[in-house]
C-alpha cells in the first residue's frame, strides 16, 4: 500500500526522515522533492560500462539553467531523505513531465534502509530553463510486506551529492 500525504508527514522523523521538511510541500499521497543548484553531465563521448565515467559539474543560476535535448544530465534533490520501514518510490510531478522534461530514466525505485540525496537522470524533448528549488519530483513510500534486509550496498547509499552510474565497480572482482 502506498501512504498518504498524512502519514508521510506523521511518520516525518521516525519511520521516515525529509531534511528539510515543509508541510507545503505534502501532497495527499506523495511529497514533493525540490531541485538544487548542482547539475553535471558526462564528458566522455562514449561511455563503457566497465569504467568510471567522467562527469563536469555545472551551478544552476537564480536566473536558470538552459537544457539541451539529446544530453543526459544528472541533478540532485535538495531533500535527504532516509528511511528503514518503508520502500521509497520516486516519480517526476506531472507539471514537469508536461513541459517534456523526464526526471528519471530508470531508476526511480528505492530500496528500504536507502539513506542520502536522490540522483535525478534528466533529460528534455525541448530546450526547457530549469530553476534551483523548484519542486522537480515527488518521493513516495510503499509499505514491504514480509522479512527483509535493509540496503546495505553502499554504492549509492549515505551520498552528499550527485552520483555519476558506478555500474563500472560490478565488473571489480
Amino acid at each position: 500500500m502506498i501512504l498518504s500525504g498524512k502519514k508521510i508527514a506523521e511518520e516525518q522523523g521516525t519511520g521516515i526522515k525529509i531534511t528539510p521538511f515543509n508541510e507545503s510541500q505534502v501532497n495527499p499521497n506523495s511529497y514533493n522533492l525540490r531541485l538544487s543548484n548542482e547539475l553535471a553531465y558526462y564528458e566522455d563521448d562514449v561511455l563503457d560500462m566497465k569504467k568510471k565515467p567522467t562527469l563536469k559539474s555545472i551551478q544552476i543560476p537564480e536566473e536558470g539553467y538552459l537544457l539541451e535535448p539529446g544530453k543526459l544530465y544528472l541533478g540532485r534533490t535538495v531533500e535527504y531523505t532516509e528511511t528503514d520501514k518503508y520502500v521509497p518510490m520516486l516519480e517526476g510531478r506531472s507539471s514537469i513531465g508536461r513541459l517534456g522534461l523526464y526526471i528519471h530514466v530508470t531508476a526511480g525505485f528505492g530500496d528500504v534502509g536507502f539513506s542520502g540525496y536522490w540522483t535525478l537522470e534528466m533529460h528534455c524533448l525541448q530546450p526547457i530553463r530549469i530553476y534551483p528549488n523548484v519542486e522537480i519530483c515527488q518521493i513516495y513510500y510503499h509499505t514491504i510486506n514480509g522479512e527483509y534486509d535493509l540496503y546495505s550496498s553502499g554504492k549509492y547509499a549515505n551520498n552528499q551529492g550527485i552520483q555519476e552510474s558506478r555500474l563500472y565497480q560490478d565488473f571489480i572482482k
